[in-house]
């Protein structure tokens, strides 16, 4: 699990997705639940990476949870287009339900 505290750099989120994809090996993580609920903007950036992280996280053989997106953020990025690059990426309401789902998936 990780949980994104405060507002990231692109450099943040590139060491963050580098960090999490040697993990999955070395814990043997089924799932990776990425806690957004303090996150108040979502830039084409940032959604590129998440995307990116998805997909190696799958090839990796775990699966990718988003939990907390806010509502405002939700509708910004339904409305810039963004969602749909989290297309297939499991999404929760809360981090409650997203590690209920990664407990699910084991």
């Amino acid at each position: 699990m990780a949980s994104i505290q405060s507002a990231l750099t692109d450099a943040d989120w590139m060491k963050l997705s580098a960090d999490l994809s040697s993990q999955i090996g070395e814990l043997r993580a089924r799932a990776v639940v990425l806690d957004l609920t303090l996150m108040d903007v979502m830039d084409s950036f940032a959604t590129r990476v998440l995307r990116t992280l998805a997909q190696t996280v799958t090839l990796r053989g775990a699966q990718t949870i988003l939990v907390g997106i806010q509502p405002d953020v939700a509708i910004a990025m339904v409305q810039l287009g963004l969602a749909q690059r989290l297309d297939g990426i499991l999404t929760a309401l809360n981090l409650e339900h997203g590690l209920d789902m990664a407990e699910a998936l084991v």
